[in-house]
């Protein structure tokens, strides 16, 4: 525990300066471009880098260390914040700069969380995997959170200041691995590329064909959760200014945080699959909640609720995999996981633009085709088709646990088997 605790603060501190660096080149597109476009595609390269190299990364975590897996990934980030920080000190900094390094850390970000997730069950007992992932959640409200500490940030240090307090907090992530004896895990050798990887990972969970739904389950959630996390902040600014939106955003990287502490200091209901189904049913409702009314006040309550729910789907998740798969697969299982549950992700980003502005927007105008009718409940003008948008996703989303629920497998996943393979062979470096 006390080793998990060295490298989880180290990764902490990390993800803070990467989610100040990430907000802070965002911010420098849009205002530097007025392009919404150019935005969103630095989600865009976030994003799908990550899903393409995921069978690549599942096989290197079986096959090599997977502390220096991180240790390189780690220090290749710092590496490409160090040429942005270059570019920004000689006004050389161009947009297309900011998407590579976008797409390289991304890349890095893949090898690095499948390597850390398949590295945990080796460090703390199998008890207590629930709430360490819970601890683990605690980064994405990190993450979520930073837009506040970032704005107070770009005024006090500029732009080149942010840079180099990303640069230290990699050093000292790496210093914390460095520190950490940890175990050396040997699986099977993985001595395939990525199509092997996909292979195994593949094979290993349509033998546990619970695992296996629960993989399409969290598929479709996250095209949802998708489309309303790249909407809520156009949502937001449709009835009020860049200042509550900042204060809105901190507080549902509240929610997310309060999340992950609640399941760190709970560990998660004792089947696991019940805490995704309550995740899934709230998650339908906080959505519904956002479409209602163009308050800030709503959104205030509706969002942090929301994102409560992901540390709890997150990690009784996570915890299935980590206790249910063979040690010896856990990094390609986990990979192809990765594959399937975020594959739809880069359609959802590509999709808001056109649903909002040609088709929702114009349907709850004033004199839109639906003003009489939804417009009657969550109003009309502008924002009020994006807020169409939430009330449809929330729907959808009661349809997916509905769906979830009606699996027996699924509903079974808690009783498959623990891996019967014999336990992998551990030292400490």
């Amino acid at each position: 525990m006390k080793r998990f605790a060295m490298v989880w603060a180290g990764q902490l501190v990390s993800v803070i300066g990467s989610a100040l660096t990430a907000f802070v080149l965002g911010v420098w597109v849009y205002l530097g471009t007025g392009s919404v476009t150019q935005f969103v595609l630095i989600q865009f390269c976030a994003v799908l880098p990550g899903i393409l190299l995921a069978p690549y990364a599942g096989a290197f975590a079986d096959r090599y260390d997977r502390k220096k897996i991180m240790l390189f990934a780690d220090t290749g980030a710092g590496v490409v914040t160090v040429f942005l920080l270059v570019a920004v000190s000689t006004d050389s900094l161009a947009v297309w700069q900011i998407y590579v390094a976008s797409a390289l850390t991304a890349t890095l970000n893949s090898f690095h969380i499948i390597a850390y997730q398949a590295l945990v069950p080796s460090l703390v007992p199998p008890k207590h995997l629930g709430r360490i992932n819970g601890f683990m959640q605690i980064t994405q409200g990190v993450q979520i959170a930073a837009p506040l500490v970032a704005g107070a940030l770009l005024g006090l240090v500029g732009l080149r200041g942010v840079l180099v307090i990303d640069i230290v907090t990699m050093v000292f992530a790496v210093g914390a691995l460095l520190a950490a004896r940890l175990p050396v895990v040997t699986g099977d050798g993985a001595k395939g590329g990525g199509r092997d990887g996909i292979g195994a990972g593949l094979k290993w969970l349509r033998g546990a064909p619970g695992l296996f739904t629960l993989c399409v389950v969290f598929g479709v959630w996250n095209f949802l959760f998708a489309i309303a996390g790249g909407l809520v902040q156009p949502l937001i600014l449709s009835f009020s200014g860049p200042a509550t939106l900042g204060v809105l955003m901190a507080a549902g990287g509240s929610g997310l945080f309060i999340g992950g502490l609640v399941m760190g200091a709970w560990g998660g209901p004792k089947r696991r699959v019940q805490g995704i189904y309550l995740g899934l049913g709230l998650g339908g409702v906080f959505l519904v909640l956002h479409s209602l009314a163009p308050s800030p006040w709503l959104i205030g309550i509706a969002a942090p609720a929301f994102l409560f729910t992901l540390p709890l789907m997150n990690t009784c998740c996570v915890t299935l995999l980590q206790t249910k798969v063979d040690p010896a697969v856990l990094g390609r299982v986990l990979a192809v996981v990765r594959m399937i549950s975020t594959a739809a992700m880069p359609i959802a980003f590509l999709l808001i633009g056109p649903l909002s502005d040609g088709v929702a927007e114009p349907l709850m105008a004033a004199d839109g085709a639906l003003a009489s009718t939804v417009g009657a409940l969550i109003g009309t003008g502008d924002g009020r088709g994006i807020a169409l948008i939430f009330l449809v996703v929330g729907v959808l989303m009661f349809a997916l646990t509905a769906f979830a629920w009606s699996r027996p497998r699924l509903r079974a996943v808690d009783d498959l088997p623990d891996p019967v393979a014999a336990a992998p062979e551990r030292t400490l470096q």
